[in-house]
């Protein structure tokens, strides 16, 4: 048994790797056209960023920046990428936090670099160490690393959602693991800075694209690059599959101006209406990954359960570490202390079944939180209140069962919450989310006034939402599906071996111009013309 599963593995090994060579020769060989048919540089520089992005292989995010280039180098702009070589102790996708000294896999990603920017105008950066900033933050705490700042630059300040995303925690425990990973990212956050700045001095860029934002490579470059006031964009994953978002704002904030004048007419309503059928189903997939392999309807003892009560309100929660959670803790330092006062408000009001519902990403393998709704669940033994009903992240009933029976519905920033307007019901928000900006939710401006909205919802004989919170939530999913998701697909398809990962498509390099590509002319406009980074119209 033992033979028989080592081969597996060996062919399993043997099978990626000759995925991937078959992927990165196709990719140098449309690199290599493009970089033969680009023609003289009329414009000033874009600077290119995304260290957090893959390691071997190539994820949606690499290749996002990487045909982008290609298409700005297609018409006449200079692209410059900023490369790792060896540039940071620990990199975000390199740490291991089972073992923090261990060295990340540098060899493996400078490999994948060497295809993803071949025939491109590349500048490496090298680890600089700096004598002083070591002896600085030597005998530093977790509350002095937080919030360390040298040289004006807040490196603490910098560095903690990525702590916090590699760890799968946000409240960091006070150990030696987690204090070298803050000090190692904040050494390297320094020496990415100080490079940066350099790059920028000498090639005079008229923009700066990042991934993400966050991730502390990418949020040092930018918060240099803003400094300078140079405009910085930033892309993540879109809604749809193999689509991007990008914007001039934060990417995990998904900052998102709706017109006034925006009405969904009959074609689109019937497009929103075909997509929500697949969605309310589990049919959806984000990134590479289908967070409901399966979706099954609530089970005939919860039924019992509820008849019980007067009333249900359903609690939706997030992942913790999420790189979207520093824009949604508004009123509320964290998830977790709404969660504390959720507790104390179902302790008050027995006659309401409460049930809250762990996020599904939360025990997805390789990805599992380290501090889990789950674990506090357990820590404050919620199951033993006979009105609280908590719902594991690997339990995969229907959400929207339990939206369609609820008197209201609770939200920290969770996307649910916009399909739950959508379902008709009043949502109360208690973290700013991508929605909120569009009237689709109850979201209070203290957390005094939630308190308040919340006992009177609870208190009142029924809670209805305003007509305008539905409309607002499908002009505001439309907008995110087909204007703001930005289709990648005519140039890449799932590379067949990791979930979110893809190949190029063969395609000629002409297909990457604005005038062949909505999505690239999108793009362009975006960065040079004022552009908004919405597709047209059809």
């Amino acid at each position: 048994m033992a033979a028989n599963t080592l081969v597996e593995r060996a062919r399993r090994r043997l099978a990626i790797s000759r995925a991937h060579q078959i992927s990165d020769q196709r990719t140098r060989s449309i690199a290599e056209l493009v970089a033969a048919r680009a023609p003289q540089p009329t414009k000033a520089p874009v600077v290119f960023f995304n260290a957090s992005t893959r390691l071997s292989g190539v994820s949606l995010n690499a290749a996002f920046g990487m045909l982008a280039g290609w298409s700005l180098r297609l018409q006449g702009v200079p692209v410059v990428n900023f490369v790792c070589k060896r540039g940071m102790t620990q990199c975000v996708l390199g740490t291991d936090r089972r073992e923090p000294p261990k060295a990340p896999p540098c060899a493996v990603c400078m490999r994948q670099s060497r295809v993803l920017y071949h025939g491109g105008e590349n500048v490496v950066f090298e680890f600089q160490p700096d004598a002083a900033l070591d002896a600085a933050l030597e005998s530093l705490d977790l509350a002095g690393l937080s919030a360390f700042t040298w040289q004006g630059m807040p490196l603490g300040e910098l560095v903690l959602p990525s702590a916090r995303w590699i760890l799968r925690r946000h409240h960091l425990h006070e150990d030696p693991t987690t204090l070298r990973i803050l000090r190692e990212y904040i050494r390297s956050a320094w020496s990415v800075g100080a490079q940066f700045h350099k790059l920028l001095d000498e090639v005079r860029p008229a923009a700066v694209v990042v991934f993400n934002g966050m991730q502390y490579p990418e949020a040092s470059a930018r918060w240099v690059a803003r400094q300078k006031g140079l405009p910085v964009y930033s892309h993540e994953v879109g809604l749809r599959p193999m689509s991007a978002f990008f914007t001039p704002g934060d990417a995990t904030a998904y900052p998102l101006a709706l017109p006034e004048d925006f009405e969904l007419d009959a074609d689109q309503n019937a497009r929103l209406d075909a997509y929500l059928q697949n969605r309310f189903q589990g049919n959806f997939i984000m990134a590479g990954v289908r967070f409901w392999p399966e979706m099954s309807a609530l089970d005939p003892e919860f039924l019992t359960l509820a008849k019980g009560f007067r009333q249900i309100v359903p609690v939706f929660t997030n992942v913790i570490f999420d790189t979207s959670q520093p824009h949604a803790n508004v009123l509320y330092e964290d998830m977790f202390t709404w969660l504390d006062e959720v507790l104390e408000t179902a302790r008050a009001h027995p006659d309401t079944l409460f049930v809250i519902r762990a996020h599904p990403d939360e025990a997805r393998k390789g990805k599992a939180s380290e501090e889990s709704v789950a674990e506090w669940a357990e820590r404050r033994q919620v199951e033993q209140l006979p009105n609280v009903r908590f719902i594991r992240p690997e339990t995969y009933i229907s959400s929207y069962d339990l939206i369609r029976m609820a008197k209201f519905v609770m939200i920290y920033n969770s996307t649910i919450g916009l399909e739950a307007s959508i379902l008709g019901a009043l949502v109360l928000a208690a973290g700013r989310s991508r929605y909120s900006q569009a009237d689709t939710v109850r979201f209070p401006a203290s957390r005094q006034e939630y308190q308040r909205e919340l006992e009177a919802l609870l208190l009142a004989p029924e809670a209805r939402a305003p007509e305008r919170y539905r409309q607002n939530a499908r002009r505001f999913l439309y907008y995110q599906l087909y204007r703001s998701s930005l289709p990648f697909d005519a140039f890449l398809e799932e590379d067949q071996v990791w979930a979110g990962y893809v190949r190029l498509k063969d395609f000629e390099p002409r297909a990457l111009l604005p005038e062949n590509s909505p999505t690239l002319r999108a793009i362009s406009e975006g960065l040079f013309a004022g552009g908004d980074f919405l597709l047209k119209e059809e």
